[in-house]
């Protein structure tokens, strides 16, 4: 059974939901059966590499004031993950690369490890995730060769997927993320409590 993850980088989200579904796929029997694919959906297409205002300053301009009290909500629900998730410290920028590389670790098996890398540097460390020289850092750091990273990020590989993916995901009446497509059903939210995740991935295995 095939499970797609619509996600991105800059997503806290993202991060809540990943491990979430992690949580859930442990307790799943015939979980060693169960493909997650990683797909790319850029949140900011048109941010650059170069940082600006903060998530939480930009969270501000959405939401006025609101904001503070929905920052802290976020930040508390990925605490209760396990997550330190510094909206503070995190700032906005492109996630083209970031995702063309992911593509690479999934060529490895290495895509739930590579995903996990980029959102812990965004999120926790604040770190440019659009940055070649970051890349290269975190690629290594999730087991991926040196050459063949500097040869994505040097060159458009994976390029056509990422943007094939978009295309999925407007086809699929996808609009936001974490977004997950069970074994080709329609698209559900990716999160959501660990006991309807694992309800959703049992009655798909018991088709």
């Amino acid at each position: 059974m095939k499970v797609e993850i619509y996600a991105d980088v800059l997503c806290p989200w993202c991060y809540i939901g990943k491990r979430r579904l992690a949580a859930a796929l442990e307790t799943v029997a015939g979980r060693e059966s169960v493909e997650l694919v990683w797909r790319a959906y850029e949140l900011a297409p048109e941010q650059g590499r170069v940082p600006g205002p903060t998530a939480a300053e930009a969270m501000s301009e959405w939401w006025g004031d609101q904001a503070p009290a929905r920052v802290a909500h976020i930040q508390a629900l990925g605490a209760a993950e396990g997550l330190e998730l510094n909206l503070g410290l995190a700032k906005p920028v492109s996630t083209f690369d970031a995702h063309r590389l992911n593509l690479l670790a999934a060529r490895h098996g290495l895509a739930a490890e590579m995903m996990e890398r980029l959102l812990r540097a965004y999120h926790t460390e604040g770190l440019n995730v659009a940055d070649p020289d970051v890349l290269r850092r975190l690629g290594a750091e999730a087991g991926l060769d040196a050459g063949e990273v500097d040869a994505v990020l040097t060159g458009d590989a994976h390029a056509d997927d990422v943007r094939a993916d978009r295309r999925s995901a407007a086809e699929r009446g996808i609009t936001g993320v974490p977004t997950l497509v069970i074994d080709g059903g329609p698209p559900v939210p990716g999160v959501q409590p660990v006991a309807d995740l694992r309800r959703l991935l049992e009655l798909a295995l018991a088709r």
